[in-house]
């Protein structure tokens, strides 16, 4: 393997023929290089999703009013649904399954918030006490909004961090108070939210808010937990609701329009699963791409072979051992493949980094990362392939008599 004179034959040999050495190569770095930007794309849209669905409770079903476009009952199409507290709290108490719910009202709006000499614009979001959970915001100093607030009509809020560094400076927030719209509320707690926009509002008591604004107790949204059920299961649950609010509010179930749910567990599913189909399509690809480029290492050695045959002939007449003549075609085919797998290997590594350095990562697609697992196989697979690219030609040159090959012109 470490002979001098085979690896001095070898590079005269590359030399020799650089282009359609290089030209291989080539094929073989190109391979690899794609393999691996494809895969490390793959889990960037992966991770991204990902984000997107973790930023708040993936496990969750989200159920708005809608208007009725079916007769029902005597009842004619064009109704406006109207959701209220009483379905938020039949939806979070009675519906099997459910762990956690919250309720967002139709007067969640930007607003003016004071505190001193400090103003600045927000979205005030009234909401129930497990909205905190289903937006998965971290609690960074004291409280959310917890049930004493919201059955006892506190004027209390929780604030993201954007929040308290604009009005708040250096000064600690907690049990301050804040002007929201001319209404008081006392800061109970300051969160941290990685979902895009999550932090620039405050949350205060939805009962809270219906009071002071007009009394009324109607919601825009109902949002639910699903616990550990399945797919199957949180479809049943979505049923249970739609049937529910239809005898309810005389609506046809089949009327989609009516109500809308919106099953988070089946997006999420449906989202992986087609991630799952573009990775294993990533990896077809990719695997395809590094066959023709071992093709053409196996196409290539064996116009070596042919170009010397009578070189191998005189070699073998000399007493050369067919072994030495099959080492030294592996040899230059793994040589080859394995420099052209390391440079494309480093060409994809390195355009994934300057993808990360220059932030060109958006929303939907995040930390492309590369599986060193898989860059390292690629790399044992290419030198496997070369080996194999190289051993029929070799074998060839090995059963090559030397009275025949002599002839050879």
């Amino acid at each position: 393997m470490f002979d001098l004179d085979k690896w001095q034959e070898i590079f005269a040999t590359i030399k020799k023929n650089k282009l359609r050495t290089i030209l291989t190569a080539f094929s073989v770095a190109w391979g690899i290089f794609i393999l691996i930007v494809l895969l490390a794309a793959g889990r960037g849209l992966r991770n991204g999703a990902q984000s997107q669905f973790g930023n708040d409770a993936a496990n969750s079903i989200w159920t708005e009013g809608g208007v009725t476009t079916m007769n029902f009952a005597g009842y004619k199409p064009g109704r406006k649904i109207q959701l209220t507290n009483t379905d938020y709290y039949f939806i979070k108490k009675k519906i099997q399954g459910v762990d956690h719910a919250s309720a967002v009202s139709n007067d969640g709006q930007s607003k003016i918030l004071s505190y001193k000499n400090e103003h600045a614009g927000f979205l005030v979001r009234p909401c129930a006490p497990d909205h905190c959970l289903l937006e998965k915001a971290k609690i960074i100093k004291g409280r959310f909004i917890n049930e004493i607030d919201f059955n006892e009509f506190r004027k209390v809020c929780a604030i993201g961090i954007p929040v308290q560094k604009l009005l708040f400076k250096e000064e600690d927030p907690i049990n301050k108070f804040i002007d929201v719209g001319g209404t008081k509320y006392k800061v109970v707690g300051v969160f941290n939210d990685n979902g895009k926009g999550d932090n620039d509002r405050i949350y205060i008591p939805l009962l809270t808010a219906q009071r002071i604004n007009n009394g009324k107790d109607h919601i825009r949204l109902v949002w639910a937990t699903t616990g550990d059920a399945t797919i199957e299961q949180s479809e049943a649950m979505a049923g249970n609701i739609r049937n529910m609010l239809a005898k309810k509010y005389h609506f046809d179930p089949k009327d989609m329009n009516a109500v809308g749910i919106f099953n988070n567990n089946m997006e999420y599913k449906r989202v992986m699963g087609m991630l799952d189909g573009i990775k294993v399509f990533i990896y077809i690809i990719g695997i395809l791409t590094l066959i023709a480029g071992i093709v053409g290492v196996s196409n290539i050695m064996m116009i070596i072979v042919k170009e010397r045959t009578r070189e191998i002939g005189v070699r073998k007449a000399l007493g050369a051992t067919p072994f030495s003549i099959v080492s030294l075609i592996i040899q230059e085919s793994v040589f080859i493949t394995f420099i052209a797998g390391y440079v494309g290997l480093m060409l994809g590594i390195g355009v994934v980094e300057i993808i990360k350095a220059f932030g060109l990562e958006g929303d939907f697609f995040k930390n492309p990362d590369v599986d060193l697992d898989i860059a390292i196989s690629s790399v044992v697979l290419i030198i496997i392939a070369g080996a194999l690219a190289g051993l029929f030609p070799a074998l060839k040159a090995a059963n090559v008599q030397p009275i025949e090959a002599l002839r050879e012109t």
